[in-house]
């Protein structure tokens, strides 16, 4: 009558939550390893900063102190420039009592938007030695960093 049929490999009971859940903790470590890159990244950019953001408004107030204010002036951000023209600029910040000498106390970077944004808080001395509180911010501008704002 017939003939005899081979042997058959019995069949293999599929498994697919032991693939979803094999899938789910691929996903998650793949997550958590980009975060951490990120996370990496973002602090090398802002600890690397500190020291130019630093650098800049030291040499913005230098000149400011020094009466060079055309030379401050290039160190502002676009928006700063398109909001005061360098005559502007100049009458603004020689009109008294003029800086005459700063004091930064803290320079702080942190990333806004994914950009790195600086605050400097300085003490500035006016003529007659009158000392105020101002926050410099600096932002990232052109491959430089930049003062931005109204500084003053």
């Amino acid at each position: 009558m017939g003939g005899e049929q081979g042997w058959m490999r019995p069949a293999r009971p599929r498994r697919p939550v032991r693939a979803a859940v094999l899938f789910g903790v691929l996903a998650v470590a793949l997550c958590l390893i980009g975060m951490a890159g990120l996370g990496a990244w973002n602090v090398q950019v802002v600890t690397g900063a500190s020291g130019p953001v630093r650098q800049t408004a030291d040499g913005f107030l230098r000149e400011l102190s020094a009466g060079e204010i055309e030379r401050a002036y290039d160190r502002l951000c676009a928006q700063a420039r398109e909001k005061w023209s360098e005559i502007g600029f100049t009458g603004w910040v020689r009109t008294p009592p003029v800086v005459a000498g700063y004091e930064i106390q803290r320079v702080s970077v942190r990333t806004k938007a994914g950009r790195p944004v600086g605050e400097v808080a300085v003490r500035l001395t006016r003529e007659g030695g009158a000392g105020e509180q101002r926050i410099l911010s600096v932002v990232k501008e052109d491959g430089g960093w930049r003062v931005c704002g109204d500084p003053f």
